[in-house]
């Protein structure tokens, strides 16, 4: 049931407590670290609330009233209970965050968050993170379920019930092999982009997303053929360096294949291939503890990557 508004709040209890304990106003105004007319306003609405004056004010300081002692003995239970509870607060905050659990689309996942770890392991050692990796939409679906506290998606799709904020930029690149004629010519069209079966990734991959997205906004309709669709970036790059043919991928998924010459990326004309990186959590709050340390990593890390 609720409380009574004759129920003075904990703050002016524990202040009356700490009056009686060091016999002055001045001086309990000083260990709460409030100025005495402060201190003076709060017992004042105190004794409004309870209807009988609590202290008496001597050449000596403050003691307190018949009533008052009453009151006090009262409150030091209520302040007994109170200082447990927040005890308690404090042990279930740990606890959470000693643990993060974070979900990650499989291209941040791989080569994103090894480097974000470091970092957020520096300064929480102890900290144990469980990290679960999938395509976007499962990510989604991992934060919306409560089993990550925090996501990170490529996709351009907007989820109900969980906020988003742009951690990051990346880019799209077609790849095919060494020997392929795009390869040789060093370019391709969006035309014959279209025309050419793709391996691609699977339905709910952020990947595919943003490249039917794109492709719908260079050519309203087209679709690209697709010859194999994945949902491992490993399988389809090996599939790609075989020769089956080409493919749209992260650009951090390809970097280190096109560094050693086993992957080309081909530039492609008419299509804009740029995207951004995204972190969610569920509608309405914030991220706080370690996944909040860890949402200001990723910003700090992509923007200083992009400098």
């Amino acid at each position: 049931m609720p409380l009574s508004p004759r129920v003075p709040d904990l703050a002016a209890l524990d202040l009356l407590l700490s009056v009686v304990e060091l016999g002055s106003l001045g001086r309990a105004a000083q260990a709460h670290g409030i100025s005495q007319p402060s201190a003076s306003s709060r017992i004042r609405t105190l004794e409004k609330l309870v209807g009988v004056p609590v202290l008496e004010r001597t050449t000596l300081g403050s003691r307190p009233t018949r009533a008052g002692a009453l009151i006090v003995e009262w409150a030091r239970a209520v302040i007994d209970a109170a200082g447990q509870l927040d005890a308690g607060i404090d042990t279930l905050r740990a606890e959470r965050d000693s643990r993060l659990r974070v979900a990650a689309s499989q291209t941040i996942a791989e080569y994103l968050f090894p480097g974000w770890l470091t970092a957020l392991r520096a300064s929480a050692a102890d900290l144990t993170i469980a990290l679960e990796s999938g395509n976007s939409a499962e990510v989604a679906q991992a934060v919306l379920d409560g089993r990550a506290a925090i996501g990170f998606i490529e996709s351009r799709q907007s989820f109900a019930g969980l906020d988003s904020r742009v951690v990051g930029k990346d880019r799209l690149v077609v790849v095919v092999s060494p020997d392929h004629r795009w390869a040789r010519r060093g370019s391709v069209g969006i035309d014959e982009l279209v025309e050419t079966p793709l391996l691609q990734r699977e339905a709910g991959s952020g990947t595919l997303n943003w490249f039917e997205h794109a492709l719908a906004r260079a050519r309203p309709g087209a679709r690209a053929a697709v010859a194999l669709e994945a949902s491992s970036v490993t399988a389809i790059k090996s599939a790609v360096a075989a020769g089956v043919g080409p493919a749209v991928l992260s650009s951090l998924a390809v970097a280190a294949e096109v560094a050693a010459g086993t992957l080309v990326a081909p530039t492609v004309t008419g299509l804009e291939l740029d995207r951004v990186l995204r972190a969610v959590w569920p509608a309405g709050t914030r991220p706080t503890g370690p996944a909040r340390d860890l949402y200001t990593i990723a910003r700090r890390s992509t923007a200083e990557a992009g400098r």
